[in-house]
């Protein structure tokens, strides 16, 4: 295929577990990391042209691939990396494959707040700007100003008036652009060792509190407020409740660990099994906060 090969790095039948925090999932038909937005336009242009489906993946820290795998193209940004810190003005332009906690520990060594909550979130900037990801009190609509996204049409800049942020929600979830880069307004001037303080005991409080020692997704579900998914999950008696390989984690009810070799299937099949048995029980619907690609069964 003439077009395939025109585009640079274009790889298939590419194993997407390791690419994943729950180190679960098939394969991608079609696999690419772009290095730069215009790499990223010309796959979006050729996947249309062929007629395939695009999947754009970060960190894979909030993500649960079928076992089955992906059709069409998938398009990993995590090669999208670096941050420009403006102090005059207390803004940082970050690229869409930054890691959070990455960013976050370079902030505080700034003396800049705003990214304390962030110290611990498994994920890319670019993914806690599509979910509005967030921890401890903070969340990415409170520091997000604008984001540089790549459309159909091209490269556009859009507003957080129009990202319609809500609870662990906004628009970008639609798919239908993919950000490159973040735009962000902390508060710059503090003194860094308290700032740098204040992040490390947000950091030991999420070990203190959440399974880091296996992998999974982080939350599973949304905090149906003002309860807490965990405290209905754990009054349900359901932590160490297991599928194959898939648990409910003993830690922290709202994780779901993958003990070693558990199946996509297997956890998907624990969510659901949780979601019954809280329903049943207290009559609360839990929402994943999770997001599943592909055919499950």
């Amino acid at each position: 295929m003439e077009v395939v090969m025109s585009l640079e790095g274009l790889r298939t039948a590419v194993s997407l577990a390791p690419l994943t925090t729950f180190r679960v999932g098939g394969t991608a038909e079609f696999y690419l990391e772009p290095q730069s937005s215009e790499a990223i336009a010309a796959a979006w242009q050729w996947a249309q042209a062929e007629g395939l489906p695009i999947t754009f993946l970060g960190a894979g820290s909030n993500l649960l691939i079928s076992d089955r795998g992906l059709d069409g193209l998938v398009i990993n940004l995590r090669q999208l990396q670096g941050a420009q810190f403006d102090p005059a003005a207390g803004l940082i332009q970050v690229a869409a494959g930054e890691p959070i906690p990455r960013l976050a520990w370079a902030a505080a060594r700034q003396g800049w707040r705003g990214l304390e909550w962030a110290v611990g979130i498994p994920g890319t900037i670019g993914g806690a700007a599509v979910m509005n990801a967030g921890a401890q009190g903070g969340c990415m609509a409170d520091i997000l100003q604008s984001v540089q996204v790549i459309t159909p049409h091209g490269p556009e800049t859009w507003s957080q008036a129009d990202l319609q942020y809500d609870y662990r929600h906004s628009i970008l979830q639609s798919g239908q652009a993919c950000v490159v880069s973040v735009n962000l307004q902390l508060r710059p001037g503090f003194e860094r060792s308290q700032v740098l303080a204040d992040t490390s005991a947000n950091f030991r409080q999420r070990k203190r509190t959440q399974p880091y020692h296996l992998p999974n997704c982080g939350s599973v579900f949304r905090n149906p407020e003002p309860q807490k998914a965990g405290q209905l999950i754990e009054a349900c008696n359901l932590k160490g409740y297991q599928i194959g390989d898939a648990q409910v984690s003993e830690m922290h009810a709202n994780f779901i660990l993958n003990c070693g070799s558990a199946r996509a299937q297997d956890i998907l099949d624990v969510i659901h099994h949780v979601q019954g048995t809280v329903r049943d029980r207290f009559g609360v619907s839990l929402h994943p906060e999770v997001k599943m690609l592909g055919e499950f069964q």
